[in-house]
């Protein structure tokens, strides 16, 4: 019950708080969820995802995005009760609300779901090398470590990051969730890659949330 109180006493304190604007499920015509499970305290992780589509940079294509992600994901093939992630954010430099800030996600796997809240990029952040586009190990492991770190390694393979927009708005979501009591203060930073075996949230995305605040992987 107090944990009730408190999340209810934040959320009506959010304008306060310099909290990003929500493109609310209404907004983006989200199905009726079928999720029953929600936190019963603050979280202590927040996990990053990058959705492996292409980057939108329209609240209109953002929005259909966040959509077919949702059908996607109750689908045939997942039949989840919802969207997957607690909330998205696009390269128009707005958060979507997926599950929201109560509900439990399905991101993480069952040991981590509970206890933290999944953040999706929409777009593919993957670094790339001769090994991402072919199958093979070339250029080898310990080469790849070495060159991807070198002038002009992103922009020769064509690898790209969230935009500027977008990494800003991460970064107020994760202060507002803090402030507003649905993430603890101490709370630590990762991506999906650090959970279960997956190149999400793509190497590129990863090499630039490794330096943020609260980072451990």
């Amino acid at each position: 019950m107090l944990w009730h109180w408190v999340t209810l006493l934040g959320a009506l304190c959010v304008g306060s708080l310099g909290c990003p604007q929500i493109v609310s499920r209404v907004q983006w015509k989200a199905s009726r969820s079928g999720c029953l499970k929600t936190f019963r305290k603050p979280v202590d992780t927040a996990v990053v995802h990058h959705t492996e589509s292409t980057a939108c940079t329209s609240s209109v294509s953002c929005r259909r995005q966040v959509k077919v992600i949702q059908d996607f994901h109750r689908g045939p093939s997942k039949k989840w009760c919802d969207i997957g992630y607690n909330f998205l954010i696009g390269e128009d430099g707005q958060v979507y609300e997926g599950r929201g800030w109560r509900t439990v996600g399905a991101h993480a796997g069952p040991g981590w779901n509970g206890r933290s809240l999944g953040i999706a990029f929409l777009g593919d952040y993957v670094l790339k090398g001769h090994r991402d586009f072919v199958a093979t190990s070339c250029p080898g492991q310990a080469l790849y470590d070495v060159i991807r770190h070198w002038p002009h390694f992103k922009a020769s393979f064509k690898s790209r990051v969230p935009n500027a927009k977008a990494q800003a708005a991460l970064k107020s979501l994760l202060s507002c969730a803090v402030q507003r009591g649905s993430l603890g203060s101490d709370y630590v930073l990762k991506g999906h890659r650090d959970f279960v075996a997956t190149s999400c949230p793509g190497q590129a995305l990863y090499d630039v949330i490794r330096h943020w605040p609260h980072f451990k992987a």
